[in-house]
């Protein structure tokens, strides 16, 4: 994981603890108010959100526990590895596209964040500026050429 990656995941926990899981103990407090607990939609919604809300607190508290921080600005070299920020070229359409190689957790596509499990990462992993690299993807089989390789 980076360390922006983990900054994120805490600021999440940080966030679920002090304000989503007091709000849903309030509404939960509200909706017993209303009587007949059996019969009681809102109380029963309250109650799977406070459920997904814990769930997802102690899911980020198991990563973060087990997550090995690395500093991409830290890292040198001529090859493609976790942290990298890889410009590649689609070799059939011709379109440019810049990625970072992160963590499961941290990736986001729409901001150039892929995981590092992902297929294109897989294959982007260990290759050289130049090389260029097939891979099978949901859309179908892609080649990329890879066009510059640094890190932050």
């Amino acid at each position: 994981m980076t360390p922006a990656g983990c900054v994120r995941l805490r600021e999440e926990m940080q966030r679920l603890r002090d304000v989503a899981m007091p709000a849903i103990v309030k509404d939960i407090g509200t909706a017993r108010d209303h009587g007949d607990l059996s019969e009681n939609a809102e109380y029963h919604a309250a109650k799977d959100r406070q459920g997904m809300i814990h769930a997802r607190i102690k899911y980020i508290e198991d990563v973060l526990s087990r997550a090995e921080v690395i500093d991409p600005s830290k890292l040198a070299g001529d090859r493609v590895v976790f942290g990298a920020f890889v410009t590649v070229l689609n070799v059939d359409s011709e379109e440019q596209i810049a990625y970072q190689i992160v963590g499961t957790e941290e990736s986001d596509l729409k901001s150039g964040r892929i995981s590092v499990s992902s297929p294109l990462a897989r294959s982007l992993i260990g290759k050289r500026v130049g090389e260029e690299v097939s891979v099978q993807l949901p859309a179908g089989n892609r080649s990329y050429e890879i066009l510059a390789i640094s890190f932050a």
